[in-house]
């Protein structure tokens, strides 16, 4: 059957691909294979299957790419949402030691990696609303209940949005360096001394998708990404000996149709800010629901969001950490101490009880260079999120 439904996803991209793939060597198999090389590192036994999603995006049924592990357990489930340009192979540092006492899922969000890739709106609420609609579909499918809901970077952002819709089915919020919380400072070309260069290029691209240039490379797209991303090499290079392995993954997983790419972009005001961001809803989540954020010491995302959640939602539970010497890429710049920090969290939540909080403070975990003093909460404009009840959606796809 997922052979069947993967043949129909590939046959729903041919449209797309056509004279294109003369150009850029890339295919859903080949990414198959990419990432089944990826996953072969791993030491448990996994499953993947495309799991029906619904008209969840435009009018033909999407299929979200799933890979689950120890589905047996009776411990509260791990949802796991990637970030940009990434996808579920990516998890591979992590998901042996999380699938230890629980069932983990793993996606590719709709419209990146092996899922579906169908055109969202350009409405940016609406296009946020169509993801969320996808995982929701997609939980309904795998008749989960609740579940703890980990997600990094923009995977982050969809996950707070998704708490802040379906509150009853998120056991405890995690958001591994989320994206797209912070408003856009109004100052930012004064506060970000870019050089002249820098701000012409930004401005050239800014038209077009974060990704287009390794579309745009064609052949040489691969060893584009491999010179570019080195440090993304060296992060699992623990596990994963061949060089070539990562960049080819990330290669094919970005080459193909870019709608989720494009909604990104729909949704972005500058590529590290949302035009709606996240932190101005946070107040909208269900009182009492537990919330960790972990941010790597050298990520260039911001951290004071964070503690403003913190201090935003006193009277609930919000527990910051920042892991030393991790970048961007927690999971797997220091993927030992992030696998503790989700262990903990999933041991706790079994338990019906939850973790010790960290005792830090935004001073000790920045520097004061980086740090965006002057944005309080009282300058947050309150945009809350749209409870209108979706559609129920048929779970025989009609």
């Amino acid at each position: 059957m997922t052979e069947e439904i993967g043949l129909e996803v590939e046959r729903q991209q041919e449209s797309w691909f056509g004279s294109w793939l003369r150009w850029c060597p890339t295919s859903l198999s080949l990414l198959r294979e990419a990432e089944k090389v990826l996953l072969s590192n791993l030491k448990r036994s996994y499953r993947g299957r495309y799991v029906p999603a619904g008209c969840c995006v435009g009018k033909e049924e999407s299929h979200v790419w799933t890979v689950s592990l120890n589905e047996e357990s009776e411990g509260v489930p791990l949802v796991l949402l990637h970030g940009f340009g990434s996808g579920v192979g990516l998890w591979c540092l992590n998901l042996d030691a999380m699938a230890a006492d629980r069932p983990v899922y793993a996606m590719d969000i709709i419209g990146f990696g092996r899922s579906s890739r169908p055109q969202f709106t350009k409405d940016p609420l609406e296009a946020e609303r169509e993801f969320i609609t996808s995982i929701e579909h997609w939980r309904q499918q795998l008749g989960l209940d609740k579940f703890i809901l980990l997600g990094h970077s923009f995977g982050g952002f969809l996950a707070a949005s998704y708490a802040i819709k379906h509150p009853d089915r998120v056991e405890h919020l995690v958001l591994a360096d989320p994206w797209g919380f912070p408003e856009r400072p109004l100052d930012v070309g004064e506060r970000y001394k870019f050089p002249l260069w820098v701000k012409a290029v930004g401005t050239l691209l800014q038209p077009f998708n974060p990704l287009f240039i390794i579309r745009t490379a064609g052949p040489w797209g691969p060893k584009l990404l491999q010179k570019a991303r080195p440090d993304l090499v060296r992060k699992f290079s623990s596990l994963v000996k061949d060089e070539e392995v990562i960049p080819n993954y990330l290669y094919h997983c970005n080459a193909q149709d870019p709608t989720g790419e494009s909604a990104f972009h729909t949704l972005m005001a500058g590529f590290g800010w949302a035009k709606y961001p996240m932190l101005q809803r946070m107040d909208s989540l269900r009182k009492g629901l537990p919330i960790t954020l972990i941010y790597g010491s050298r990520s260039w995302v911001d951290h004071d969001p964070g503690f403003q959640i913190k201090y935003m939602r006193q009277d609930s539970y919000v527990d910051v950490q920042v892991i030393n010497g991790a970048g961007h890429h927690v999971y797997a710049d220091r993927a030992r101490e992030f696998n503790d920090i989700v262990q903990s969290i999933g041991i706790h939540a079994d338990a019906g009880t939850l973790p010790t909080k960290t005792n830090i403070s935004t001073d000790d975990s920045l520097d004061q260079s980086t740090r965006d003093a002057g944005q309080t909460i009282t300058d947050m404009i309150n945009v809350r999120y749209d409870h209108t009840d979706d559609q129920q959606w048929d779970h025989t796809g009609t």
